[in-house]
């Protein structure tokens, strides 16, 4: 395997100043590495072990920068946790757990070692293969929606409060619905800024094309769009809608297909949520979903540059998230 050798093993552990770490398992990976976790374990050349591996990012004596890969996940698991509590953990892997010793860093540190040179890719007289770099995350592309979607992951009651049921209902009402409770509401699309997360507003689209922007601190009327339901629901009331978003459309047809033949390892992932519900997380060529087993979805497109489309929770959404979250991978 490249970085193995013994020597560059011993350059990288022995005096590694440890700056942060991460997994790299089928449950939980840098999505910003892949759609799925055989590709993210690719980017940074390993195969994809069943029981994944730890990533552990820090600087040697000269202040190169170093991956060393270890397969003892709970070390890390327990590390990353422990610091998230904002604890303090030492990690230090033992050299028989190492799997390989990489130059540079798969993902972007903002930090670097007190007392050493400023962080650099090692010399060729220190390795024999090029060293890692991070994805280009500075335009919009797969890599950028990956990250757009973890920010809707991890701030889900921000991005949710944007998004009020209540034009979900008008929606529908507007296309001759009979019941327009919220929950009963077809499943639209809206779009977003899929920055930060603070101030980015959404446009809930109805499925006449009548856009309403709607963000935290404002409503108000924009231009016209077309609006979008899910597949299994574009048949209701045949000839009374329009074609819809076909990006959602397609997205969301390609996540049913998941159910019926399951995708690479990782591209749909379930992870804890308050109450009893899940957030679920599901990525495929072009696109990522994020949802509540018990709420809406966010549907972000590589072709919709900084664009969030909620889908509302409609007849036929909670049924797929359902099925998306049995067949999910889950932290053990």
């Amino acid at each position: 395997m490249a970085g193995t050798d013994e020597d560059a093993v011993a350059a990288a552990d022995d005096a590694l100043y440890v700056l942060t770490a991460a997994l790299l398992t089928p449950a939980q990976f840098p999505s910003v590495l892949g759609d799925d976790y055989p590709e993210a374990c690719a980017a940074i050349g390993l195969p994809p072990l069943a029981d994944g591996y730890g990533m552990v990012l820090g600087q040697d004596g000269g202040g190169a920068r170093w991956t060393v890969v270890i397969d003892d996940v709970s070390l890390v698991a327990v590390a990353v946790a422990s610091w998230d509590c904002g604890m303090e953990h030492d990690l230090s892997p033992d050299e028989r757990t190492v799997v390989a010793a990489l130059p540079g860093w798969p993902l972007a540190v903002a930090v670097a070692a007190p007392g050493l040179p400023a962080p650099h890719d090692p010399g060729p007289e220190s390795t024999d293969q090029p060293a890692l770099s991070p994805p280009d995350t500075s335009v919009w592309g797969s890599a950028q929606r990956r990250l757009g979607a973890d920010e809707i992951a991890l701030r889900w009651a921000q991005w949710r409060e944007q998004v009020d049921d209540a034009d979900f209902s008008a929606a529908r009402g507007g296309a001759g619905a009979a019941d327009g409770a919220p929950g009963d509401a077809s499943d639209n699309a809206a779009e977003g800024d899929a920055g930060t997360g603070d101030g980015a507003e959404s446009n809930t689209t109805d499925e006449a094309g009548t856009t309403d922007k709607v963000s935290a601190t404002d409503k108000a009327s924009a231009t016209d769009k077309a609006g979008a339901t899910d597949q299994a629901d574009a048949t209701d009331q045949a000839g009374a809608r329009p074609p819809g978003h076909r990006g959602v459309r397609r997205v969301l047809a390609e996540a049913r297909a998941y159910v019926d033949t399951p995708p690479p390892l990782g591209r749909v992932r379930s992870s804890f949520a308050p109450g009893d519900a899940r957030t679920l997380r599901a990525d495929g060529p072009g696109w990522s979903l994020v949802a509540r087993t018990d709420d809406i979805a966010f549907i972000l497109l590589d072709e919709e540059p900084g664009e969030v489309l909620p889908v509302g929770r409609g007849p036929s959404l909670p049924g797929l998230l359902k099925a998306l979250d049995k067949m999910a991978v889950r932290p053990s």
